[in-house]
């Protein structure tokens, strides 16, 4: 099952450089156009944008696993082992409450914005907004799955560590894995 969500997760990290990729050479395309020629393609703009907000979106998701977010890690690094677990707890908590939110508010708008064509390329905005979907779900499981790992006393002094901010250089998932 982990060889299986590193797989996925690897497949995530191939689709974040094809948009950053996709995003760069439409733009840098269009100003090529703009300057030399004079002209441009009007939908690299609305598609570079669609990109940005993909890819930061499910960037979000692939930085939650990595605990790549931004924390309060001087006060984290100063409690003993218990008092991080504690820490990780409540802010999983928070995260899940957070993330299945965002989730609910997606499909809350998920009508309006299946309604509305994009000025452009004509794609209906739901698949625009739609990638929330997928960070509050994808947020969701994996604070479930820290919660329950917490819970259980199945995780690792590695993932604590991350969760501290004491990266040292070491692959968090190399431990996961073994």
């Amino acid at each position: 099952m982990t060889r299986l969500v590193d797989l996925f997760y690897r497949f995530l990290e191939t689709l974040l450089i094809l948009l950053l990729s996709g995003m760069a050479i439409m733009v840098f395309v269009n100003v090529v156009l703009r300057y030399a020629f004079n002209s441009g393609l009007t939908v690299s703009d609305e598609m570079a944008r669609y990109f940005f907000v993909w890819l930061t979106f499910i960037g979000a998701v692939v930085g939650f696993r990595e605990y790549g977010h931004m924390g309060v890690e001087t006060l984290v690094a100063r409690f003993g082992r218990k008092g991080r677990q504690i820490c990780m707890f409540l802010t999983n908590l928070v995260i899940l409450g957070v993330s299945l939110l965002f989730f609910w508010g997606t499909w809350k708008q998920l009508p309006i914005n299946v309604s509305m064509s994009a000025p452009v390329t004509g794609l209906s905005m739901g698949w625009v907004y739609g990638i929330g979907f997928f960070t509050g779900a994808g947020c969701s499981l994996i604070a479930l799955e820290r919660l329950f790992r917490l819970a259980t006393g199945r995780v690792t002094e590695h993932e604590i560590a991350a969760f501290a901010g004491e990266r040292h250089g070491v692959d968090q998932h190399a431990e996961r894995s073994t």
